[in-house]
């Protein structure tokens, strides 16, 4: 496939939507064939299981049907909107994908890193992404960020804090795992500073692959 699948990942709060927003306007006005897409969701059936999901209803979910959930979602996306994004030769830019997994289900949720990837493995084959930035912020610093925009609440951020203390540490051991895949973006600073910085590793990774 000629495209470029980018994912952006971090914990509750670290700021990488709006940064990829502000990514995306960016790339966009310097000509880049851009596709932007979220997950869970980006697509009908993928939105559905994401409202399943992330209901504040659904406090009593299974750690492992959570897992299994989220990776029904990212295969019928995969395959319905990022596949045929990239066989069309488009940049990808997607808000989480199989590392959220990995740290939230695997490492926090305590099934396992490998057997989550097991399963994702299952759901997009070989595929990974090209490049993954990860915005590095701690829990109390996102959690506060949440409190303080209002931002409606999901399942995920009912949890408490040494839940998202240990999805931090999941990224943590995912950057050391990943090194060449996943690079690091200090979500702590200003949202300019943030930005600049996400678009000097895409604009490498794009260089480096010839599409200037």
């Amino acid at each position: 496939m000629s495209g470029t699948f980018i994912t952006f990942e971090g914990g509750e709060g670290a700021g990488k939507t709006t940064v990829l927003q502000r990514v995306e306007k960016k790339l966009i006005a310097q000509g880049y064939d851009i596709l932007v897409t979220r997950e869970p969701g980006g697509i009908p059936i993928a939105e559905q299981i994401r409202n399943i999901i992330l209901d504040t209803k659904n406090v009593e979910m299974d750690n492992r049907t959570e897992a299994l959930l989220y990776a029904a979602a990212r295969r019928q996306h995969f395959i319905d909107k990022v596949i045929p994004a990239l066989r069309a030769g488009k940049i990808v830019l997607c808000d989480r994908f199989i590392d959220s997994s990995l740290a939230y289900q695997g490492y926090a949720r305590n099934i396992g890193v490998d057997e989550v990837f097991h399963i994702n493995r299952f759901a997009i084959d070989t595929y990974m992404p090209t490049l993954t930035l990860y915005f590095q912020c701690r829990p109390e610093v996102g959690l506060k960020r949440i409190q303080l925009n209002n931002r409606e609440q999901n399942r995920l951020d009912l949890e408490t804090i040494s839940f998202h203390q240990k999805v931090y540490e999941g990224y943590e051991i995912l950057l050391r795992r990943f090194p060449e895949r996943i690079k690091k973006i200090d979500a702590e600073r200003t949202i300019d500073e943030v930005t600049e910085s996400t678009l000097y590793y895409i604009k490498k990774q794009l260089e480096e692959e010839g599409k200037k």
